[in-house]
């Protein structure tokens, strides 16, 4: 036992969700990559062994993310964040970027690419972190923090948007939930919070309403794609007799998605009986969520939406043990981003947003997210275990202090 509190270092109940999260991905990746595998001409082991490297080596990089003291994390966003910075600017203006599905996102580096947006996404929420707790009063953060870090989230989700909305939208709004965490004067808040619904509402009527042609016009190439995901999501297609029943191109996953959900039942099919998984592009992806639940079942299914909300209340039981503010703000930070995209990739998968490209983290197939969200995970276990030390620490200075106090009074 002494071994393994050694060795898993910092909150149990964090290593327990990682540990079942990790397992679901392998069963479930193994079985809805199958047609990726068939396509690919490969053994049926191919795909999960790339994704069981890409978890392998994400639990290094959480690991010893988690070994090092969170004082040190401090430092990162002042050079992740121009590194970052650098290139997305590079991404989109190099023409030889790698391009998937219409989209260029990730930069090619010998034999692997990079998602220079996941970095971006760390380095945000790290910088926010820093600085909120460098502007920390008794009444809260300071009206520079506002500016700050609205400059910083502005420039960073304007370099993302162009090629990944939901990426940008996503986080913008871990940086506006951290700014309620971190007190945020509420005058400028409450003014930001108008603004984004004032904003919200601009771009679903520019997407209703507003001509294809005239979109493509604009020299935005994810426009008339926006365009198209919110206009089947606010008129979905009318019911046909099922004798008559064809699935339009656009509409192609929406359906299959929700036709896996709705031939589940509360066990489900059983893992690797999937039958959408062979049909649903992006099964192995985007759209895993439906895949559980076909074959797990709505137990399945509800069980992983409290693997995470579990996550979300022990990162904030975590934060409240904190004598320091940065180390508190940079686990809320971590759980908010990682929480917050795996609620939107579930309410894709289940219709109640309209698709996008984010995958469910820790579940879903891939390569840079992966790696990235299991750096969440090492810095959250990283908090969790240096401020546990620092307790037991002031409670036996404590409990020494008031022994010597009693020996002085005899």
């Amino acid at each position: 036992m002494d071994f393994l509190n050694r060795f898993f270092r910092g909150d149990r109940v964090v290593w327990i969700i990682f540990m079942v999260l990790v397992l679901i991905s392998i069963i479930e990746v193994f079985s809805a990559a199958s047609t990726l595998t068939y396509s690919a001409g490969r053994s049926y082991l191919w795909a999960i062994r790339g994704h069981s490297t890409n978890l392998l080596l994400g639990f290094v990089v959480l690991y010893v993310a988690h070994l090092i003291p969170y004082r040190f994390y401090e430092n990162i966003p002042l050079i992740l964040l121009p590194v970052s910075i650098g290139m997305l600017v590079w991404l989109m203006f190099k023409g030889d970027a790698v391009d998937v599905n219409q989209a260029a996102r990730w930069i090619p580096l010998g034999p692997i690419s990079i998602q220079p947006s996941e970095l971006a996404k760390v380095g945000v929420v790290m910088g926010t972190a820093l600085i909120l707790s460098r502007t920390q009063t008794e009444e809260g953060a300071s009206r520079e923090a506002f500016w700050w870090l609205l400059g910083m989230a502005a420039i960073v989700c304007g370099l993302i948007v162009s090629e990944n909305l939901s990426t940008a939208a996503l986080l913008f709004m871990v940086v506006l939930a951290m700014m309620w965490v971190g007190r945020v004067p509420w005058s400028q808040y409450g003014k930001l919070v108008l603004g984004l619904v004032a904003a919200i509402a601009v771009f679903v009527s520019v997407m209703l309403f507003v001509p294809g042609a005239t979109l493509e016009k604009v020299r935005m190439k994810r426009l008339v794609t926006w365009q198209n995901r919110v206009q089947r999501f606010v008129h979905p297609a009318p019911p046909v007799p099922a004798a008559q029943f064809e699935i339009p191109d656009d509409k192609f996953q929406e359906v299959h998605a929700t036709m896996a959900i709705a031939s589940s039942n509360i066990i489900g099919r059983g893992p690797g009986n999937s039958i959408e998984r062979d049909i649903l592009p992006q099964a192995y992806s985007d759209f895993i969520f439906a895949i559980i639940i076909e074959e797990l079942g709505l137990l399945g299914g509800a069980a992983v939406v409290f693997l995470y909300l579990w996550l979300l209340v022990r990162a904030a039981k975590i934060a409240r043990r904190c004598r320091s503010y940065y180390p508190a703000f940079l686990v809320m930070g971590c759980a908010l981003m990682l929480v917050s995209q795996a609620i939107l990739n579930m309410m894709v998968a289940v219709g109640l947003f309209p698709v996008t490209g984010q995958p469910l983290p820790l579940i879903s197939r891939g390569g840079t997210s992966t790696i990235i969200t299991c750096g969440y995970i090492g810095m959250i276990l990283s908090v969790s275990y240096y401020v546990e030390k620092m307790n037991r620490e002031a409670e036996a200075a404590n409990v020494q202090g008031a022994t010597a106090d009693v020996a002085i009074e005899d």
